[in-house]
């Protein structure tokens, strides 16, 4: 990320102060204060969605550590200091008697005793549980009871690299908007009714949009609840008006399968072009090792309709059907794959905001084993975040380096109407999903003006 973003927004935002006594809040390196702490769920195992999300209290009640006297302990400059863990998964730090809500809050407070300037105390790698870090035990309890870390490692032997469409799109694909059309071709693109599709045929364009059905209209429930974050939806925005070629991503997040509910908190562009098959194994093994470094599962995708309506196509239908059976992995137990089509330059789209259709596909009927998927409208519930993470700013900024030499990028300052530009576009549909905060709108600024310096 540039000088300027460092300077104006740090690595995190702005906290609660970080030493706190009993009945405080814990700070930020524990419940980080945005995407993952606004959608967070009940799992039966802390309310945990990230790596971020794992408190002491979490090690203690899965038995990965256990309270006792002067078992914690920090040793800084030549300073040593001895804590307490109590039942609760708060500290008592023996030399004063006072509690501390979290490792970090200890830590900090020690360490500003010995240094004033230290500003923060870096907790889970600075204190000690009968001598090992504590953050040792953090990626303890991951490997052994967070579900989607063995889902992430085994990416490759899913085949997850389906999700990229490679194997359904021609050499020349990446190059064309809309998997292969011509941009006129895809403005004429009018899309049909499921009813009309009827059985499989393989003479029928596997480019023919369908309209979406209500679960409700094939009388079934939505089988899951849907959270997804407003920063997960602006960096999408973003690469999606980059190029007039079709874009694909990932989306992580967590599946909790007692609420049924299905978290979105992070979006993953994929910086390669459909086509590339030489590099997209290397675009993939980076995507997976982001997902089990952050604690995150696989658990959508999302790709691009640059000029075209929002909607699934044949060949998306097929896609997502085959990507809700591979998520489900080998024990058929049930967990969403979410799709989301993203329309940033369609004009049948209203106002400069981009369509973003979040879908699922339905089965067909067992007695028609040969119709099509039913592809159906998500209902979903938008979190907005109240910052931007420097996660979100450094990926826009590798898509800003990724496209600025591509012949396909789009020219920020053509008009999209008579009196709209391209940069208007884009920065009207992007306001839709990020933080109303000055400063980040100012942060925004920078990005947008080395879009301009692009063309």
């Amino acid at each position: 990320i540039p000088v300027l973003l460092c300077a104006s927004l740090g690595s995190e935002p702005p906290s609660s102060p970080q030493v706190v006594e009993d009945g405080g809040e814990e700070d930020e390196e524990e419940l980080s204060g945005g995407e993952e702490a606004d959608l967070r769920s009940s799992s039966g195992r802390g309310s945990l969605l990230t790596r971020r999300g794992i408190t002491l209290r979490v090690l203690l009640k899965d038995g990965l550590v256990e309270p006792g006297d002067g078992v914690l302990a920090i040793h800084y400059l030549g300073k040593n200091f001895v804590g307490d863990l109590l039942t609760d998964g708060k500290i008592r730090w023996v030399e004063t008697g006072q509690i501390f809500n979290s490792p970090s809050a200890w830590a900090t407070h020690c360490k500003r005793l010995v240094n004033p300037a230290k500003k923060s105390g870096c907790g889970w790698a600075s204190v000690r549980y009968r001598g090992q870090k504590l953050v040792q035990y953090k990626t303890t309890w991951l490997h052994k009871y967070q579900p989607s870390a063995d889902m992430v490692r085994g990416c490759h032997r899913l085949e997850v690299i389906h999700l990229i469409g490679l194997v359904l799109l021609g050499d020349d694909a990446g190059h064309l908007p809309e998997g292969g059309h011509s941009p006129q071709t895809d403005r004429e693109r009018i899309p049909v009714r499921y009813c009309t599709l009827g059985t499989r045929d393989a003479a029928r364009d596997p480019h023919t949009l369908v309209e979406l059905s209500a679960f409700s209209a094939i009388n079934r429930f939505q089988p899951f609840n849907v959270a997804v974050s407003s920063n997960v939806l602006l960096l999408m925005d973003f690469h999606c008006h980059l190029t007039t070629s079709e874009v694909v991503g990932y989306l992580g997040g967590r599946w909790d399968t007692n609420t049924q509910l299905l978290t979105v908190l992070r979006a993953f562009p994929c910086r390669t072009r459909l086509a590339d098959r030489d590099l997209a194994s290397a675009v993939e093994e980076e995507i997976c090792q982001n997902l089990f470094m952050r604690g995150l599962s696989l658990v959508g995708w999302y790709h691009s309709h640059p000029r075209g309506p929002a909607l699934p196509s044949l060949q998306d239908i097929d896609s997502q059907m085959d990507h809700q059976l591979r998520l489900q992995g080998s024990n058929n137990g049930f967990q969403p794959c979410l799709g989301i089509i993203c329309g940033p330059y369609y004009h049948g789209n209203q106002g400069v905001a981009s369509t973003i259709t979040p879908f699922w596909v339905v089965p067909p009927p067992e007695q028609r084993p040969n119709d099509y998927g039913i592809p159906v409208a998500v209902e979903v519930t938008y979190v907005q975040d109240n910052f931007l993470t420097s996660d979100v700013l450094n990926e826009m900024m590798l898509l800003v380096d990724y496209y600025r030499a591509a012949p396909d990028l789009v020219q920020f300052n053509q008009y999209w109407c008579p009196d709209t530009t391209m940069m208007d576009k884009i920065k009207g549909s992007l306001s839709c999903h990020a933080p109303k905060d000055q400063a980040y709108s100012q942060i925004l600024e920078h990005v947008y003006s080395q879009l301009g310096s692009m063309n």
